[in-house]
């Protein structure tokens, strides 16, 4: 790396550039895209102005910004103003993947510097796709897939809906048996009935949730095959495309151009391979684990079925106020140890998440209950 500070005035040039470039593209659009743009084009400013201070600090005259964009840039935003920014995407996104390692071998750069630059390719990337757009202070897409201990990964999406399940039907069924419970204490209604009642809505609590889960899993995994299906139709038709795209995501994560040229031709050289990394690296699925229907549908059922059961049991061994008082006092240890569990899963806190479902509990539940003790009253 060359020690003469002018080199700065290059790097300033071309963030002035990116910048002016991105807010004219945005102005072209509405809504995320034109969100993301202005963000790229904020931090664009913000590498700039890190250049103005070393071109400060080391003597060297700072030429005024920009105020036209250059010809090749305002044909990119001509383009894009007659037939939509999607037409402009590719280049934008060879360009910042031309440019990602601009900074590696750059001491004055900023730590985040080379960060930032490769996720402006992601963020191109992600708009060819159609996909949510990721912040620029994320690194999800390029973090390593597993590995250590505190991702908590549940590709199968059956631990989400054990969890989600149990706290469904804890809360729903306790605020139901409450309503239940309160037109009992006043007389209308006998034992037998609130727990009739629970049991009813723990099995068609159950047996919802798990037909919500099944269906909508399937439909996810359905919708994941079919982009499988379509990136192995583009594998087929237009390899050479596929093999530069999957270049590109590889210089943007901070290889080289001749290194990733030739893992690129090493992974396309075997279509089974290509076709797993690149539903992997450009689809962001993993083709092994795409969610088990059956697994989550079953894993709702039952865990639907143990919160729901909280509020039912005592009214199986025990009557009135005593099965009433028994009932609150269980189902008051379950929402915090149901919260709490969330909460260690979640890393948002034991203590936190304990309280906010406890909360959203005991307001369920002491609204069905004075519901019911209306509705007791008027009919009792």
């Amino acid at each position: 790396m060359s020690k003469d500070p002018k080199r700065f005035l290059h790097y300033l040039e071309a963030e002035r550039k990116a910048s002016l470039l991105y807010r004219a593209l945005a102005e072209t659009v509405t809504g995320d895209r034109a969100d993301a743009l202005i963000e790229l084009a904020d931090i664009e400013d913000a590498h700039a102005g890190h250049w103005l201070e070393k071109l400060s600090e080391y003597g060297v005259d700072i030429p005024a910004a920009p105020t036209e964009l250059d010809p090749a840039d305002q044909r990119l935003v001509n383009t894009a103003r007659a037939s939509g920014l999607h037409s402009v995407l590719g280049t934008l996104e060879q360009n910042e993947g031309a440019d990602a390692g601009m900074y590696d071998e750059e001491p004055e750069a900023l730590d985040s510097m080379p960060d930032d630059e490769r996720e402006h390719a992601e963020v191109f990337r992600s708009m060819i796709r159609g996909t949510a757009i990721p912040t620029i202070t994320s690194r999800a897409a390029s973090a390593p897939r597993g590995g250590e201990p505190w991702h908590r990964v549940d590709r199968s999406g059956s631990v989400r809906a054990a969890v989600f399940g149990v706290s469904d039907g804890l809360v729903s069924n306790t605020a139901l048996v409450m309503g239940f419970a309160g037109a009992s204490l006043n007389g209308s209604l006998d034992n037998s009935t609130v727990l009739f009642a629970g049991l009813a809505g723990l099995l068609a609590g159950s047996f919802s949730m798990a037909a919500g889960e099944y269906v909508s899993v399937a439909s996810q995994r359905d919708l994941f095959r079919r982009e499988i299906e379509m990136e192995a139709i583009e594998l087929r038709d237009k390899p050479e495309e596929e093999a530069k795209e999957l270049e590109l995501i590889y210089r943007a994560k901070g290889l080289d151009q001749a290194l990733a040229k030739s893992v690129s031709d090493k992974i396309m050289s075997d279509p089974k391979t290509a076709l797993d990394t690149l539903a992997r690296e450009e689809l962001g699925l993993d083709p092994d684990q795409l969610g088990s229907p059956v697994k989550v549908a079953v894993s709702s059922f039952i865990a639907f079925a143990i919160g729901a059961s909280v509020a039912v049991l005592p009214y199986t061994f025990l009557e009135g106020s005593a099965a009433f008082f028994t009932a609150i006092a269980a189902a008051i240890i379950a929402l915090c140890v149901v919260g709490g569990v969330v909460g260690r899963l979640s890393g948002r806190g034991i203590v936190f998440s304990a309280t906010r479902q406890l909360a959203w509990g005991v307001g369920a539940a002491t609204i069905t209950y004075v519901v019911g003790s209306l509705i007791g009253v008027s009919t009792g």
